[in-house]
């Protein structure tokens, strides 16, 4: 026996929702197909409660098959089908999962399957979710209203949604019996069912006049009940071609499932082909500023740092000459009195203690000078690192040991002084005689030995000023000496402590700088690498994505010709 063309279909759906993996689809693609497959047609009569389902069914059966009552009776579907003989009703163990019926009518014996679905309910209730299942598994509906009023939202609501579970739907007027003014309700309702897309006839019907016909054989009641319209309704739309009814249902069941599979999809394509990650997508670029930031900042703080070093230079260099241009005047004022001859060694012991003490100030001042600068720079070279070790900084600053050499200082001995007393008194001597021989006396007299002894004098006093004045003279000049040298080695030396500092410091400030950079640098290129791969898995899922859609969309496609 060949299978039905809808088969197939219904296959390949199965088959696209197992590769996607929703198994919950499988199965209830797989009770639709084995439903189809069965002899006859289920058409499912549904409605709102107290519309007339039931009683409706049982006009068109001609037996009391399904309760009916004032109140909500119907609370499990009845599933009327044909049977040689009249068939005892069973009833399921649970009252909720259905009652099954068999009765000798030509209607069922044509191959349709009827089945009194329990009436809705407010949206979620348990109610509503069983009349629903029953839906899940029509060949096609009838829904049933009634003429009393216009079809609500609710039931317009009922339709569509009915509409796009099962193609074939047809709609029965129940209780024109009761309303003279149904076939106004008739087009009102009809022309709302066009409004909201559901194609679908509408039938006006009386039960009460149909079981009256079929008691008395009316065939004339019987045409006015208007079963005789909806037996033929359907028989053309259901029973002539139960095949394409066949199709049309699992068509319907298909897209709906299919549906399920295309949205997510579409959405996930669409979300794909939006920009990437924006928070990793800022982190990159945070980061790679960031390196920038830092190249420009090593730039500007070795400039900085090199500016205050040659400042700091500059002002050592000042600091020093000043200081030592003080204990140089502070010498000259000192030797302008004192005889080096006698107070040497004491001056000797004050100018070791004066350099000392420079030497001390200086190299603290220079500490704390190179202090300051190291941490105005480390404020942009070394975030949250130490400044400099302790160690590097006790590096600055120069020694000085050595102590002042004394001069070579002559002194004014007793001999000194009897020849340059001897030799000023002679030559008074010779003067004073000369002059007074003029006037009669002798070359050796009173007045010529008195004035030998005055010039003698005056000469030992004169030699006597004129030495000190050379030893101060001397020791000034080597005291100079001395604090030029002192100048000139313990500059040097705090010079090139300096340096050697401020090459450590830059060294630091450079090793740090560079790891910071490559550490921007390598979360730059980590964030990145995580970019690209994830943009690679973004292609590579959107390629398999649009691949799935244009699948699912052609058999969306076939499923839309098959309804």
């Amino acid at each position: 026996m060949t299978a039905p063309p809808w088969l197939d279909l219904l296959d390949d759906t199965i088959r696209a929702c197992a590769t996607h993996e929703r198994h919950d689809l499988v199965d209830r693609l797989l009770d639709r197909r084995a439903g189809l497959l069965e002899p006859g047609r289920r058409v499912v009569v549904a409605g709102y409660p107290g519309k007339g389902k039931s009683e409706l069914v049982n006009a068109l059966v001609g037996a009391d098959v399904c309760p009916v009552g004032t109140d909500l009776t119907t609370i499990a579907p009845t599933v009327v089908r044909h049977a040689e003989r009249p068939t005892p009703l069973l009833e399921a163990s649970d009252r909720s999962a259905g009652r099954d019926v068999g009765l000798p009518r030509a209607l069922l014996g044509a191959g349709l399957v009827l089945v009194d679905s329990p009436g809705f309910g407010a949206p979620g209730c348990p109610r509503t979710a069983r009349a629903l299942a029953v839906l899940a598994d029509a060949d096609a509906v009838l829904v049933v209203t009634d003429a009393t009023s216009e079809l609500s939202a609710l039931e317009l609501e009922l339709l569509v949604h009915v509409s796009r579970l099962c193609p074939t739907v047809l709609v029965a007027l129940t209780k024109i019996d009761l309303v003279p003014g149904w076939r106004r309700v008739a087009e009102v309702d009809r022309g709302r069912l066009a409004e909201v897309g559901v194609v679908a006839p509408l039938i006006p019907v009386s039960s009460v006049l149909r079981a009256a016909a079929v008691r008395t054989e009316d065939a004339e009641l019987n045409k006015e009940s208007g079963f005789a319209d909806l037996i033929g309704c359907l028989r053309r739309d259901v029973l002539t071609d139960p095949a394409r009814v066949a199709a049309r249902a699992a068509a319907a069941t298909s897209g709906l499932a299919l549906e399920q599979l295309i949205t997510p999809l579409r959405a996930e394509f669409d979300a794909g082909l939006a920009p990437t990650d924006t928070r990793a997508l800022s982190e990159w670029q945070s980061a790679g500023r960031r390196v920038e930031r830092l190249q420009r900042e090593s730039a500007r703080w070795q400039t900085q740092l090199a500016d205050d070093v040659g400042d700091l230079l500059a002002d050592l260099d000042f600091d020093l000459r000043e200081r030592t241009r003080r204990i140089l005047r502070e010498v000259d004022d000192y030797f302008d009195a004192a005889d080096p001859g006698t107070v040497w060694d004491e001056f000797s012991d004050w100018m070791h203690d004066a350099l000392t003490a420079v030497a001390e100030v200086n190299s603290g001042w220079l500490v704390e000078r190179f202090e300051w600068i190291a941490t105005r720079v480390a404020r942009k070279a070394l975030p949250g690192n130490d400044v400099v070790p302790g160690e590097m900084l006790r590096a600055l600053g120069g020694s000085w040991h050595d102590d002042l050499r004394k001069p070579n200082i002559e002194r004014f001995s007793p001999a000194q002084k009897v020849f340059v007393g001897l030799r000023g008194s002679y030559s008074g001597l010779l003067m004073s005689g000369l002059a007074t021989t003029l006037a009669g006396l002798p070359l050796i007299n009173p007045i010529s030995l008195g004035a030998g002894a005055a010039f003698g004098a005056r000469s030992v006093f004169e030699e006597r000023g004129a030495r000190l004045k050379r030893r101060q003279a001397v020791a000034k000049t080597a005291a100079q000496r001395h604090v030029d040298d002192f100048f000139l080695r313990y500059g040097k030396e705090a010079k090139d402590a300096t340096r050697t500092v401020h090459r450590a410091l830059r060294d630091r400030c450079t090793e740090v700088a560079h790891s910071l950079r490559e550490a921007a640098a390598e979360s730059a290129r980590v964030i990145k690498t995580e970019l690209e791969a994830e943009s690679a898995r973004n292609t590579a899922r959107l390629t398999q994505v649009r691949r799935d859609l244009e699948r699912l969309l052609a058999l969306r496609t076939r499923i839309e010709a098959a309804r």
